[in-house]
């Protein structure tokens, strides 16, 4: 019986283990579940074996089912079907010998058991998610109650301004920090319902299209800066963020903003643009801010006009020398102070461009004359005496104009061309303004251009000499020749001295042409005999440039030792302004060439300020009278102004013991005149205009 008996103990075993693993999740493995249901079978076993049964150890088999975890209605179920299908088989017992309601007692025990530790289980589980819901509850209301504090706290003392309003822009709510910098109570705030009514007036319509765009749902948020209108009107520069609320169903709800009073850093913003625009000593625009406003309307369209005046004061750099910048400065700032009340207007800008130097743009013109106009208002304004320091002084202007369409120019050709007109101003003689003039500007490059040229022209040997004879009076024979320089210039063509000799002075290079046409000259004049064999007297004009030069004598007796000439055939000439102001060592050269024995002209005679007592101490040999006295010999009248000046200057020649000249005979009536006077020698066209060397030869021949 105990062989077969195990047999059917261990089946059951396996059996019951089996269906409790099918019937829910078991907690732990097959071996250590087959050991726990081993012991349950014993239990049961025992009950059904017995006299009598002991239901309470039955009850615990099924309690501790459900310590396991199998609480399920179908481990309760396949157990109890179990039971009662072989568990009498495994207790070795028949139903003839086991008592009537034994194994339904054990299935009551067991259910009762099972029964009573899952509705035990079942309490303790619900009283734990039971006190786990109050923990959260409490939990979750202490969370709301700190978001709420920190959330009150935060609006409530924020330095910043937070203000809540819904999509309509009626404010819901608003902190200290917004009422105080709208200068309103949080009561105040509230009787003004909508965030728009604190929106400056001035502020472009097109900041509005941003609330517009969150109203809407296509925003979610923008920033920019913007100003507020406070209680007493004044306004309040300020950076705002504004974020979108919406509700549960994702539509906009609320708009809240977070204002920062920015007024301050918008002051100073404004200030360092406004330095950085504007002179700090005149308070006028400056160069950079010109320049915007220049470039500006430049961009206003072709038919787009401006004007321009650029003006410099006269003479100021005198008044900082004697004065002081002290006093200049404050001169600078009178004369500003009067421009700026002078041409205020719609589109018209002053600005300083540095030094003494201010320049005027008017927009939107009408033509020259009303720049003519604005210039002479400006010439009157700046000439008004300037009180400054016990000092009353006298100040003048030049003033460059420039007219014009945007549409035939650029900002840089107007300043260009508006820098050149203020140069021609001041050339001009100052005080006074000059206009614009394509045709000026055109000799002027062409001025600058030659000498650009000159340096290079020299070494290329552009330039030549012509000849004009100097004839004497009495029997208008051949006595000498005046040397002409000219320039066959590679693109202009020939030109006469008058075209670059003023260039060549003040560029230095009258120095090393001049030597030049002194050498040129002095050659040829080696190679012209008069019958009697005595070399004829070459005239060579000497610049102011030269006299200066230390060597200037060592040069001259090295040309004529090459040269082959004696130094009385060669008569230098200066005009009569140069040799009145030669002193010192250039006057010293001059009389150590006379003492050579070349000869001294002065040229032009008459046209300068000559000091008589001067003049009779200095090494001369000649007077040329000026071509515009001999000019007015034409007339018939023999007492004319003109002849009683050459009359004049012919006799007071004589008198200082000087050979006398005259220029531009160009008629027999007037070499008929100066021969009546008593003028020694002549040249002009009606003996021979200025020609190549050929020309001499022809004339000795």
């Amino acid at each position: 019986m105990s062989s077969g008996s195990g047999a059917d103990r261990g089946s059951f075993v396996s059996a019951w283990a089996r269906i409790l693993t099918e019937s829910g999740y078991i907690a732990i493995d097959r071996s250590e579940l087959l050991d726990r249901v081993s012991g349950f079978t014993d239990t049961l076993l025992a009950a059904a074996r017995g006299d009598r049964l002991n239901a309470s150890s039955v009850e615990r088999v099924g309690a501790a089912l459900v310590e396991l975890r199998c609480t399920t209605p179908a481990a309760l179920e396949a157990s109890v079907r179990l039971i009662g299908a072989q568990l009498a088989s495994a207790a070795g017992r028949v139903s003839s010998t086991m008592p009537a309601d034994r194994m339904a007692d054990i299935q009551a025990a067991l259910a009762s058991g099972f029964v009573s530790a899952s509705q035990a289980w079942i309490f303790r589980e619900q009283e734990g998610l039971r006190r786990s819901a109050l923990e959260a509850r409490d939990v979750a209301e202490a969370a709301r109650r700190f978001t709420e504090a920190r959330f009150h706290a935060m609006f409530t003392d924020a330095a910043i301004g937070i203000a809540i309003t819904d999509t309509e822009g009626k404010v819901v709510e608003a902190n200290p920090a917004m009422a105080a910098m709208l200068d309103y109570g949080l009561d105040g705030l509230s009787n003004e319902p909508y965030l728009t009514d604190f929106l400056h007036p001035d502020d472009p319509p097109d900041l509005r299209r941003f609330f517009a765009d969150m109203v809407d749902g296509r925003r979610e948020h923008y920033r920019i800066e913007r100003r507020f209108r406070k209680r007493d009107g004044s306004h309040l520069w300020t950076n705002i963020t504004v974020s979108l609320v919406r509700d549960d169903r994702g539509s906009p709800q609320y708009l809240v903003g977070m204002v920062e009073d920015n007024t301050e850093r918008h002051q100073l913003s404004e200030q360092l643009r406004y330095q950085a625009n504007h002179d700090p000593l005149t308070g006028l625009a400056n160069r950079a801010l010109f320049t915007e406003r220049l470039n500006a309307a430049f961009e206003a369209g072709a038919d787009h006009r401006i004007g321009l005046c650029y003006l410099d004061l006269d003479g100021f750099k005198s008044i900082n020398d004697t004065l002081g910048h002290v006093v200049g400065d404050k001169v600078l700032v009178r004369i500003a102070s009067r421009l700026a009340s002078s041409v205020a207007g719609p589109g018209r800008t002053v600005a300083r461009m540095g030094g003494d130097e201010f320049v005027v743009l008017a927009e939107n013109t009408t033509g020259i004359d009303q720049l003519v106009e604005l210039a002479e208002r400006i010439l009157s304004g700046v000439a008004e005496p300037v009180k400054v320091g016990g000092h009353r002084l006298s100040v003048s202007a030049s003033v460059g104009i420039v007219e014009r369409p945007v549409s035939v120019s650029s900002p840089a050709e107007a300043m260009r061309d508006v820098d050149v007109t203020l140069h021609w101003a001041k050339v001009d003689g100052k005080n006074r303004w000059a206009s614009y003039d394509p045709e000026r500007n055109a000799r002027e490059i062409a001025r600058i251009t030659l000498s650009a040229a000159m340096p290079e022209a020299l070494e290329r040997k552009e330039f030549y000499v012509d000849y004009q004879p100097l004839v004497r009076m009495s029997d208008e024979k051949l006595v000498g020749v005046e040397a002409l320089v000219r320039w066959a210039h590679p693109e202009f063509g020939r030109l006469g001295p008058d075209r670059f000799i003023g260039l060549a002075e003040e560029t230095g290079l009258i120095v090393p042409l001049g030597k030049w046409v002194l050498e040129e000259a002095c050659a040829r004049a080696s190679t012209w005999r008069e019958p009697t064999d005595r070399p004829l007297v070459v005239s060579v004009n000497l610049a102011v440039r030269q006299v200066v030069e230390p060597g200037l004598v060592d040069d001259i007796k090295a040309v004529l030792d090459v040269a082959g000439l004696e130094p009385s055939s060669l008569q230098l000439e200066l005009t009569e302004s140069a040799i009145m102001g030669t002193t010192g060592e250039p006057l010293r050269a001059l009389r150590r060439l006379a003492d050579l024995g070349v000869r001294i002209a002065i040229d032009d005679f008459g046209t300068g300020y000559s000091n008589l007592a001067y003049l009779r101490h200095l090494p001369v040999h000649a007077l040329k009278i000026a071509g515009s006295f001999v000019e007015g010999l034409r007339q018939s009248a023999a007492d004319s102004v003109d002849a009683r000046i050459v009359t004049a200057l012919v006799s007071l020649g004589h008198t200082l013991g000087l050979e006398v000249i005259a220029e531009g005979v160009e008629t027999r009536e007037q070499a008929d005149r100066l021969r009546e006077i008593g003028c020694d020698s002549a040249q002009g066209w009606l003996f021979a205009k200025p020609g190549p060397p050929e020309e001499i030869k022809r004339w000795l021949s």
